[in-house]
């Protein structure tokens, strides 16, 4: 794959210009990768919905510490969810990657939409707790440039109660491989 690696200055910078800047682009890890089609935005402080939102514990650690890194998590007891690391080292920032458009080493018979939902993400590509903190602008997991500039529908988060309403959820309008339906949208 010829695309440059994102450099860190790409994620040292607010986390709704990072959510929206990474659709488009190519999430890989080790043989697998995908186009971002979907994003979440998460600041720390006053949102409640940001695990940051507590402060630094073992948990967020990674997420006050330098951009561009990993923070995976698990949900419901079986879930991870992979989010980057986005503001300045000592800010709290992160981007939830909600869904990837396939480009390789998926099965499509198997599953058509593989990467469709944060859980199903990192379980299509094999990410695990052991990438928690790991530097994205290196290594096995990366982000890719990538020159298209898609159209892009803002809604707000799904999947949360807390700051539900702030419409901090990005995808590529009209992409089939978005988790959710796109209710409202605006550029």
């Amino acid at each position: 794959m010829p695309a440059t690696i994102l450099p860190r200055a790409f994620y040292n910078r607010p986390a709704v210009e990072v959510a929206r800047d990474l659709l488009g682009k190519v999430l890989v890890h080790r043989d697998r990768s995908g186009i971002i089609v979907e994003t979440e935005a998460y600041l720390g402080g006053d949102d409640l919905a940001a695990h940051s939102a507590r402060g630094i514990t073992p948990r967020t650690r990674v997420i006050f510490g330098p951009p561009g890194h990993a923070y995976i998590y698990q949900i419901y007891g079986i879930h991870r969810c992979l989010n980057l690391v986005a503001e300045p080292d000592g800010t709290p920032g992160c981007v939830l990657i909600r869904a990837l458009e396939p480009l390789s080493g998926f099965d499509p018979s198997h599953d058509p939409r593989p990467a469709s939902g944060p859980g199903k993400l990192t379980r299509a590509l094999l990410i695990t707790q052991e990438q928690n903190g790991v530097d994205v602008t290196s290594g096995d997991l990366v982000v890719r440039d990538r020159s298209a500039k898609p159209d892009i529908a803002v809604t707000p988060r799904i999947g949360i109660t807390k700051c539900a309403d702030l419409p901090l959820r990005f995808a590529i309008a009209g992409n089939n491989f978005v988790s959710g339906r796109i209710r409202r949208s605006r550029s």
